[in-house]
């Protein structure tokens, strides 16, 4: 399932309502892995408002993340998660073809990780159409990279949510998709 919302939307709690009966979840921290106390505040509060059998896993390597975990995984959030690849890889200024390749690659492995998943999997994004992007060639690249991200893992779940003002909202198959025939 992929639940998307703006910036402080809901959709984190509601990601984690969904697996709230779930005994141990793995709970995957989709972002920065250096010691960055913004982000490390973030991770701590919450993992406080978790249940206690739930795992924290710091990682950026989402498909490995994926496979590895033995049952229920919650992956929060998409947004973040790009950023750090790309900061990462060190590709924010590098010609926009070749952040988009090297994207590309790694999300290739992320959806194949999402369809073979044998227990219920819950990944949070932000929804860049609507939010603010900064009108820089990096805000930009940002914006389009996470639409992107966005529509292939949502091709790759069987729901998507959408979460505003912490009502949810699930949205019906794509036309034309496999799903909706």
């Amino acid at each position: 399932m992929l639940v998307t919302g703006g910036v402080r939307s809901g959709k984190s709690v509601h990601a984690e309502r969904l697996l709230a009966a779930e005994p141990a979840v793995t709970y995957v921290a989709a972002g920065p892995t250096y010691d960055d106390a913004d982000w490390q505040a973030r991770v701590a509060r919450h993992r406080a408002r978790r249940p206690d059998g739930w795992t924290t896993v710091e990682s950026t390597d989402l498909a490995e993340a994926l496979s590895l975990a033995d049952g229920p995984v919650l992956v929060d959030c998409l947004g973040t998660w790009l950023d750090a690849v790309i900061a990462g890889a060190g590709l924010w200024e590098a010609p926009a073809p070749e952040v988009e390749e090297h994207v590309d690659g790694l999300l290739t492995g992320v959806v194949a990780a999402l369809r073979g998943a044998a227990a219920p999997v819950v990944v949070v994004t932000n929804e860049v159409g609507l939010g603010v992007v900064p009108e820089h060639r990096s805000g930009r690249l940002f914006r389009d990279l996470l639409g992107t991200v966005n529509q292939r893992v949502g091709r790759a779940c069987d729901e998507v949510h959408l979460v505003v003002a912490g009502r949810v909202l699930r949205l019906p198959e794509a036309v034309g998709s496999s799903r909706s025939r």
